[in-house]
């Protein structure tokens, strides 16, 4: 009987956590705002060439960029161990030559493997 008290007690002070503001955290926020982004390999067998896609290009346009590039960084930094990157398609590109597709911005880039 105590085992049950103890095990509905420790329960209910879990689930307590998020009234008292205990909860997950937010995640990254790029100009204020939180973007579904990813970066994949082009292909399963070159780690090194990817794709960095952002959803959401409508809410901030500069926080798209810096969330494709973010999700980039991450990849090469997984993968190689490195933040270096050759952008095809990326931040240095002018702002009016990226394609918004369906409100997703995409980069193109590839890990430098110094």
């Amino acid at each position: 009987m105590l085992r049950i008290a103890i095990m509905v007690a420790l329960a209910l002070s879990v689930t307590g956590c998020s009234k008292i503001g205990i909860k997950r955290a937010p995640g990254v926020l790029f100009d204020g705002q939180k973007f579904r982004a990813s970066a994949k390999s082009t292909t399963r067998s070159d780690r090194q060439h990817f794709v960095a896609s952002v959803k959401g290009v409508s809410k901030s346009f500069d926080g798209a960029v810096e969330a494709a590039e973010y999700q980039g960084t991450r990849h090469c930094l997984k993968y190689y161990g490195t933040s270096d990157i050759d952008w095809d398609v990326g931040p240095d590109t002018p702002r009016e030559a990226l394609v918004v597709d369906n409100d997703t911005l995409t980069f193109l880039g590839m890990c430098r493997d110094d």
